[in-house]
């Protein structure tokens, strides 16, 4: 394992390589965690493919969170900033072919990047993916809906008063997360890491609330353009995701020979959630684009 950083927009992004650049055809893994605003730590259970499989996995905290600098400053936070730092960490480390891994809102890039069709991308795996904002919180809202209502009434409240940063409106999210973001109790150390370690302005910039998008993505919207896609993806998500069955379907219908793979005892964080299970299927699906 080494870590380091690399030059981005005059700053420095920090990335982790986990195992050696095998001789044997596998190539490296590059992961995009979700957010934003969020590090890296909650998809550490990726990192046992180097042990297990023989896999270089590569992680980096984005720009504004975790060991990355944290500039005070609103411009940055925008998607092309993050598209332009996948770029950034590519070729600082030599990665010429490398199999791209977005969860989330790391989805969100990893589309955006896989469109602009770059050399060397050899697969697109989508954990847990989006491809319309809109269409996104529209299911959360329903999701939302589904909770005790004096659940309901907390949040509400406190985001009609602004004052989302009362102890009883974050305790009132955690009912939503617990049911649709990870369902381990309780939950593992690497998700409170990056949970607790949240840049919190980012985060309202570009999203707001799961159910509430009032950043800069609310209009967001790749689907048209999923067509264009034309390299092996994997799909994922959890029985219990926050990103339903309504949300994925259209990514998996509109990008032809996609793979969509449901973890049954998973929300939104299926590589934690069923982790052996996990890695079994996306190194299959690794290696099986290799071999063709």
């Amino acid at each position: 394992m080494s870590e380091a950083t690399v030059p981005f927009r005059g700053h420095r992004t920090w990335y982790q390589v986990v195992g050696e650049r095998p001789s044997d055809g596998k190539l490296p893994l590059l992961v995009v965690n979700g957010g934003p605003g969020c590090p890296h730590d909650y998809l550490q259970d990726l990192a046992e493919l180097a042990d297990e499989s023989g896999r270089q996995v590569v992680f980096y905290d984005q720009l504004g969170c975790g060991r990355s600098d944290r500039p005070d400053d609103p411009a940055l936070w925008v998607m092309e900033t993050f598209v332009n730092e996948v770029t950034a960490v590519r070729d600082a480390l030599g990665l010429h072919q490398v199999h791209l891994f977005g969860h989330s809102w790391g989805t969100q890039v990893a589309l955006e990047y896989a469109l602009g069709r770059p050399e060397g991308l050899v697969s697109l795996v989508l954990a847990s993916p989006l491809a319309n904002a809109p269409a996104y919180e529209a299911e959360a809202r329903r999701l939302k809906e589904s909770l005790p209502v004096e659940v309901r009434e907390v949040l509400d409240h406190h985001e009609a008063q602004g004052t989302t940063g009362d102890p009883a409106y974050e305790a009132a999210g955690m009912e939503f997360y617990r049911r649709w973001l990870c369902r381990l109790d309780p939950w593992p150390a690497h998700l409170l890491r990056s949970f607790t370690d949240w840049r919190e302005d980012v985060y309202a910039a570009m999203w707001g609330a799961e159910w509430n998008i009032t950043g800069n993505l609310k209009d967001w919207d790749v689907t048209p353009r999923l067509g264009e896609l034309d390299l092996p993806v994997l799909i994922t998500s959890g029985r219990h995701d926050i990103t339903t069955p309504t949300t994925v379907r259209p990514i998996a219908d509109g990008i032809q020979g996609a793979e969509w793979v449901v973890f049954e005892q998973s929300a939104h964080l299926a590589s934690a959630e069923e982790p052996e299970h996990y890695r079994q299927v996306l190194e299959s699906f690794l290696t099986m684009v290799e071999g063709r």
